[in-house]
């Protein structure tokens, strides 16, 4: 039987993602839980939680009336 992931190396780890705050710039490796995640025209965005927290007014703003 032929495994549909031929290749794929099952069980070894990921090295996590490095990101950087869309807005100041600041590093994390893999995403970290405190941080936000925005899609702006098809684009993942990730906001430190500095960033987040300073300008949640503006994010909150932003989503349709669905989401509040």
């Amino acid at each position: 039987m032929t495994s549909t992931h031929e290749g794929d190396d099952e069980g070894s780890a990921a090295e996590p993602e490095t990101l950087a705050c869309a807005r100041c710039g600041v590093r994390a490796d893999g995403p970290p839980p405190t941080w936000a995640l925005s899609v702006e025209n098809g684009v993942r965005l990730h906001y430190c939680e500095r960033c987040s927290r300073e300008n949640v007014r503006a994010i909150e703003g932003r989503l349709d009336s669905r989401w509040w």
